[in-house]
């Protein structure tokens, strides 16, 4: 066993149970992590600033599990591919090791970096690597169900494995940047003060899977679907910066009752990596070419709409909820993000790419293939989606999926009504001074839509 210390490049991978790259490298030697907040390759897919605060969080909790076994947490700033390479000559070594991950940035400067260094890249981000999950034929998936099937083939992954033994640091002290010098947590405003009921970090991520007993797990399916109940397991962040591995949430709820609900959601998960895999523009460019010509609204009204939309002030009670909601704390309940995300694109008509950028820089589990695919399955634009034409009713949703208490928590203003009103307050005569008129119709939205639809 050498004493040169081997790398650990860190990315969306921020734990040392069942992490591969650190067990690697703990059965050569002491090791060294580094992590490099690289903005310039994502491009305008650079984290945004909800997420920016899970990740300060996030480094500060590794960074002190680390240092319980001497192993530093090298913090850089810039071009991934040339810092690490960079660390790696600066310690006299070739070797590092890390995850492969399926952005198609990452994938990129894994290229790189194998050009200047001896990169082992491991698996462990998602449950099955996505190009080994074919077709009969050896072909790739564009479609969720049979992808679900064959992937179930190969299941259940490999159990979780534990924090390595005889992990350990290098004798020398290494520098790297303060995390604080990042200025990556909000001040002037802080604007994250609703995000208390997170914890960011290896350890988070584990009590919110202790958490998630066998009970919530036999009624995920039905409350999943309810705003005002907690109904899922929240675990997406925790999984989105990889604090616990997918394999772990997997064993913990298979073989418990009714747990196959829950399942095919993790399994999305490994499907939105395989579309990316395969198409790495997909947070960009329509799955349809046929939509490259959508009639999307722009100028000054669709602007005003959209800031509207942003701020919660749409005159549906259930998006304004769910905007205010993530605007808040960073997350919004699944079933109200579709319902939101449906109504900017086919009742406002604005292109979903403004939509998914919104997301992208709120939600503290903002995921590149999760977001990408999900907002091209609500616009109809996706390989596999919801035909455009199925447009959700906002207030029918409402009231079908009982979300009068999440309205009255979040859109505080229509508190004092009852259920029978709070759904539809302008439509039952009931809205208060002060709440806003819906900003179009839903019928008249409906039809708006299906005749822009007409003309792809």
């Amino acid at each position: 066993m050498s004493d040169t210390p081997t790398l650990v490049w860190l990315r969306q991978d921020l734990r040392l149970a069942d992490q591969a790259a650190f067990a690697a490298a703990a059965r050569e030697g002491p090791v060294v992590a580094v992590y490099v907040l690289d903005d310039a390759a994502p491009g305008h897919w650079a984290i945004g600033g909800a997420q920016r605060w899970w990740l300060h969080h996030s480094l500060a909790a590794l960074t002190a599990e680390l240092a319980d076994h001497g192993v530093p947490l090298v913090l850089k700033r810039g071009d991934a591919a040339r810092e690490v390479a960079a660390l790696a000559e600066r310690l006299g070594t070739q070797r590092v090791h890390a995850l492969h991950h399926y952005e198609p940035w990452w994938q990129a400067a894994e290229r790189t970096l194998a050009k200047h260094v001896d990169l082992a890249l491991h698996d462990g981000t998602r449950l099955v690597p996505p190009d080994r999950v074919r077709t009969g034929a050896g072909g790739r998936f564009r479609m969720f169900t049979p992808f679900w099937k064959a992937l179930h083939e190969q299941m259940p992954p490999p159990k979780p494995h534990p924090v390595p033994r005889g992990l350990r640091g290098p004798k020398d002290h290494v520098a790297g940047d303060r995390l604080e010098s990042w200025d990556l947590l909000p001040a002037k405003p802080d604007w994250a003060t609703g995000f208390a009921d997170w914890r960011p970090g290896e350890h988070g991520a584990k009590l919110r899977l202790d958490n998630f007993d066998a009970a919530e797990i036999a009624a995920y399916d039905h409350d999943r679907n309810l705003p005002a109940e907690e109904g899922t397991s929240r675990l997406s962040p925790h999984l989105h910066m990889g604090e616990i591995s997918p394999a772990a949430v997997w064993h913990h709820c298979a073989g418990k009752r009714d747990a196959t609900a829950y399942l095919r959601e993790l399994a999305w998960r490994d499907f939105t990596g395989n579309v990316i895999d395969q198409r790495a523009d997909y947070g960009d460019a329509n799955g349809r070419a046929a939509y490259d010509d959508f009639p999307w609204r722009h100028g000054t009204s669709a602007d005003r709409d959209f800031t509207a939309w942003t701020k919660g002030r749409t005159g549906y009670p259930i998006v304004d909820a769910g905007m205010r909601q993530l605007w808040a704390t960073g997350w919004m309940h699944n079933r109200v993000r579709m319902i939101a995300a449906s109504f900017v694109i086919k009742h406002l008509l604005i292109d979903w790419r403004r939509g998914a950028h919104w997301y992208w820089d709120t939600l503290v589990d903002a995921d590149y293939g999760n977001n990408s695919v999900n907002w091209q399955w609500v616009a109809g634009t996706g390989a596999d989606s919801s035909p455009f034409g199925r447009i959700m009713a906002p207030l029918v949703q409402s009231a079908k999926f009982d979300a009068a208490d999440y309205i009255r928590e979040w859109v505080p203003e229509l508190a004092g009504l009852d259920d029978a009103s709070i759904h539809d307050p302008h439509g039952e005569g009931r809205a208060p001074d002060g709440y806003p008129a819906p900003l179009i119709g839903h019928r008249e939205a409906r039809e708006r839509a299906l005749a822009a639809s007409r003309k792809v």
